[in-house]
C-alpha cells in the first residue's frame, strides 16, 4: 500500500501563508509565485519527454551572449512569456533568451513586479540526461503608476522581494526565498502539486566540497588557482575572515556543468561553487540579473554568502539586463575565506 507524503502543503498554501506576515498585501504576489509554479510544471513535463519528442538538440540560432539556443531553451522561454504575460502583476519581464525587456504595459498599467528569469539553464546538457534548471528573481516597481522604465529594471539583488530556482532531475524541486527563509517544494506528479519537502533550508558555514570548471585553469589569475589548490589540498593559510574549522583539510571536487544542481547539492550539504573571470572573460561569465542575483539572495536567506571576489552580489547594481560578473557562492565562511585571498 502506498502510503502518503509527509506534508501535504502544498506550494500555494504556503505561499498564502507566507502572506499573512504581510497585513498590507493585496495577493498579486501570492497570484504570480503560483503563476511561475504553473510555469515550472509544464517545463518539468517537456523536460521528462524530452528524449521521446522532437525537443531536444539546437535551434540553430543564438542568442544575446552569442551561445546557441537549445529547443527546449525556447519552449521554457516561451512558457514564461505566456503564463506571465497575460498577468496584470507584472509590468516587466527580462529573459537570458531575449536582446531586450518586455515591457508588458509601457504606460504603466496596474503591475507592480518585474520577473527576470532563466528559462533552462543548463540546458546544453539535457541531451545526456542531466538536470537542468529554472532560476528567477522578483522585484517591485519604484516608478509611478503612469510610466515604467529601465530603471524600474535595474536594480540591485538587494532590492528583490523574492528569488527562487527549479531544478529537473530525478524529481522536480522548485526552491524559493520571499525573506522569510528558503523553502522547497517536490513536485508529485501523480497529482500534478508542488508539495512542502524541504522548510526552512539552512547551509553549512562551511562546506567539504567545492565546485569549479577546473578545465579554465590555465586562464585564471593566480590568486584564483592558489584559492583552488588550497581548497584542494587544504588550507596552509591563517585569515581574519572565514576561518574555517576543516582548515587543513582538503575538499572533495563536485562539478555537475549544470549551475542550478551544482549550487542546490551545495545548498544542502555545505561548499562552494566558484565561476571566476579568466583572461578572455575578465567580466565574468554568469549574468546578474538572472543567474547570480536570485541564486545569492537564497544563498543568503539560508545562512551562505555570494561575492564577486570583492564585493556582495547583491549589492550591485547592474547596468545592462545582461551584465556579466564572476561568482563565488555557497557556505559564507568558504566564500568570505575566498574575499581574503583576492584581496589586492
Amino acid at each position: 500500500m502506498t502510503q502518503a507524503p509527509k506534508n501535504l502543503q502544498t506550494i500555494e498554501s504556503h505561499i498564502l501563508e507566507m502572506q499573512t506576515l504581510h497585513p498590507s498585501a493585496s495577493g498579486d504576489f501570492t497570484g504570480l509565485l503560483s503563476d511561475i509554479a504553473f510555469a515550472a510544471k509544464v517545463i518539468s513535463r517537456e523536460v521528462n519527454k524530452a528524449g521521446l519528442v522532437d525537443i531536444l538538440g539546437a535551434t540553430g540560432d543564438e542568442n544575446i551572449q552569442g551561445e546557441v539556443v537549445q529547443k527546449l531553451d525556447e519552449f521554457g522561454n516561451n512558457v514564461f512569456i505566456k503564463c506571465l504575460g497575460t498577468r496584470n502583476q507584472v509590468c516587466i519581464m527580462g529573459s537570458e533568451e531575449l536582446d531586450d525587456p518586455i515591457f508588458v504595459d509601457p504606460q504603466g498599467g496596474t503591475g507592480s513586479y518585474i520577473v527576470v528569469f532563466d528559462p533552462l539553464d543548463g540546458s546544453s546538457n539535457i541531451d545526456a540526461n542531466v538536470s537542468v534548471g529554472t532560476i528567477f528573481g522578483i522585484w517591485k516597481r519604484n516608478s509611478r503608476r503612469d510610466s515604467v522604465g529601465m530603471n524600474d529594471l535595474l536594480q540591485s539583488g538587494n532590492e528583490q522581494v523574492a528569488a527562487g530556482y527549479v531544478i529537473y532531475g530525478s524529481s522536480t524541486m522548485f526552491v524559493y526565498t520571499a525573506g522569510h527563509g528558503v523553502h522547497g517544494f517536490t513536485l508529485d506528479p501523480s497529482i500534478g502539486e508542488f508539495l512542502l519537502s524541504h522548510e526552512h533550508i539552512t547551509t553549512p558555514f562551511t562546506g567539504k566540497i567545492y565546485s569549479v570548471n577546473e578545465a579554465y585553469e590555465p586562464k585564471w589569475d593566480p590568486k584564483i588557482r592558489e584559492v583552488v589548490r588550497q581548497f584542494k589540498y587544504g588550507r596552509d593559510t591563517k585569515t581574519t575572515r572565514g576561518d574555517s574549522p576543516s582548515e587543513g583539510a582538503g575538499k572533495s571536487s563536485r562539478y555537475i556543468g549544470s549551475l542550478v544542481a551544482d549550487f542546490h547539492r551545495n545548498l544542502l550539504y555545505g561548499g562552494v561553487y566558484l565561476y571566476p573571470p579568466t583572461l578572455d572573460k575578465p567580466e565574468g561569465k554568469l549574468r546578474l540579473m538572472c543567474e547570480a542575483a536570485p541564486l545569492a539572495m537564497i544563498a543568503e536567506a539560508a545562512g551562505g554568502y555570494a561575492s564577486d571576489g570583492k564585493r556582495n552580489i547583491m549589492e550591485i547594481v547592474p547596468t545592462d539586463m545582461h551584465m556579466r560578473v564572476p561568482l563565488y557562492i555557497g557556505s559564507r565562511g568558504d566564500v568570505m575565506w575566498i574575499e581574503s585571498m583576492l584581496v589586492d
